[in-house]
């Protein structure tokens, strides 16, 4: 972000700050997509082993999920309210919870890295590895697991760059990351012949090289908030407010890893290979649709937190209802192509025409209530820019805890085609999350607005 438009999070544009902050972080969270999908490319195309060792990597992502989870946990709860303090004049304080999740960080990095590695095998074998796909799950997982803190740093703490207005420089944490990852991949994998282990430290290297930017960064004179030594003692009355903020992200991601063993499990017993294949597109395609509504979320997220720490209260509604009507369209527009279209999304992913056509059928039940996820993320995520813990915490909760995941076991029960229950969980909980979280969201928003920015009883 340029550095008028930081200064001007209080008094400028609102329209114009929200487009400078959240077009980075879409571009970002689309190049971060992209990357995963072509990783997956590459180590599907290796010579002989390529399928296999796809299945095997596959296995560790949920892994992969939960340590992404713990990185969010305080970076996503801190960053909110560091930008409230900002908002409020506070900046000693704001530093203080900037070295204080750093510090979450380190510790966490520890207790990850020696649990992961050591339990991978029992891991991935509840997780469904076989014999032989184990050892190329096993091989992947222990190397991305020694680069625990780099994800961690990476994913965590290049959230108080974005949030103090510097959205280009947060992109470029991942564009930089990315590239170095599809550069180095087909070197370590065929070049050096490294295969599975190839992809891993092509992994591990590009986060060790985001996570020097972004400490350089924090650590540097253009940032507003400094990260600094005398700041990494904990201090319960700074670090539990962000860790109860930013648990509301971390079930979020962390159930992620849940739903992928449920909806695998389900579909493997129901539908057999062709509905696992076509489930693992369907996974693909949401994301195209979730994530830039990550990124756009991302952008509205310093404006809401610095007004509302400053008592800006027309701002706040204007810079919401900015980030509210985008989400809604963006959301509505793609559904509507999806519907469309379904075949021509498959056909993105795979060539085998039988798994084509499935996943076209499934693409319209999974994601028939698709546009409602618009109205969900964009509520759920004001009230984490807002300060709001454990109303954040539930909505998270509500749609995959609460709805999505039993839905997936208990809907089969009750259809006598049993593949097509597990999907219609999906669009089932799309809707009434969405609903509860929108109608919950205004209530609540309408009475902080009369109330003059204390929080409603």
């Amino acid at each position: 972000m340029q550095q008028n438009a930081k200064r001007d999070m209080g008094t400028g544009s609102v329209k114009k700050l929200m487009a400078q902050m959240a077009i980075p972080a879409v571009i970002g969270q689309v190049i971060n997509l992209l990357y995963n999908v072509v990783d997956r490319i590459y180590i599907g195309h290796i010579p002989e082993i390529g399928g296999v060792a796809l299945t095997g990597v596959g296995l560790f992502t949920p892994i992969l999920m939960l340590i992404t989870a713990f990185a969010m946990l305080a970076g996503s709860g801190g960053a909110p309210r560091a930008a409230i303090a900002m908002g409020r004049g506070q900046k000693e304080e704001a530093e203080v919870i900037v070295g204080n999740c750093f510090a979450v960080q380190l510790m966490l990095t520890v207790v990850l890295t020696a649990g992961f590695y050591a339990g991978a095998p029992w891991l991935l074998r509840l997780f469904g590895a076989s014999d032989n796909t184990l050892p190329y799950a096993l091989e992947y997982g222990r190397i991305y697991t020694l680069g625990t803190v780099f994800v961690l740093i990476v994913m965590g703490m290049n959230l108080f760059i974005s949030t103090q207005g510097f959205a280009k420089i947060s992109m470029l944490t991942t564009v930089i990351g990315a590239v170095i990852n599809i550069v180095l991949d087909p070197i370590f994998i065929f070049v050096f012949d490294m295969g599975v282990a190839g992809a891993a430290w092509a992994t591990v290297l590009s986060q060790a090289v985001s996570a020097v930017w972004i400490l350089r960064f924090l650590t540097g004179r253009q940032t507003i908030l400094q990260l600094k030594a005398k700041n990494l003692k904990l201090a319960p009355k700074v670090i539990m407010p962000c860790l109860a903020l930013g648990v509301s992200s971390f079930v979020m991601v962390g159930t992620e890893s849940i739903l992928s063993v449920s909806f695998t499990s389900s579909l493997a017993r129901y539908g057999g290979d062709v509905a696992v294949g076509a489930m693992t597109v369907l996974t693909s395609i949401n994301q195209l649709v979730t994530m830039p509504l990550t990124g756009i979320c991302q952008g509205g997220q310093p404006l809401i937190s610095y007004n509302y720490g400053a008592g800006k209260l027309d701002r706040v509604k204007e810079a919401f209802y900015c980030q509210f009507g985008v989400c809604v369209a963006y959301t509505t527009a793609f559904w509507l192509l999806l519907m469309a279209v379904p075949d021509w999304f498959a056909g993105i992913f795979t060539s085998d025409q039988a798994l084509v056509d499935y996943t076209a059928w499934a693409l319209r039940i999974f994601l028939v209530c698709g546009f409602s996820v618009g109205f969900q993320v964009s509520c759920q995520q004001a009230f984490m820019a807002l300060g709001q813990a454990k109303i954040s915490l539930f909505m998270a909760c509500l749609r995959k805890l609460i709805l999505l995941i039993p839905l997936i076991f208990i809907l089969p029960l009750f259809f006598q085609d049993k593949a097509t229950a597990v999907f219609l969980a999906e669009p089932v909980s799309d809707i009434i999350a969405a609903a509860v979280t929108t109608c919950t969201f205004f209530a609540y928003f309408r009475r902080l607005m009369k109330s003059g920015g204390q929080k409603p009883a």
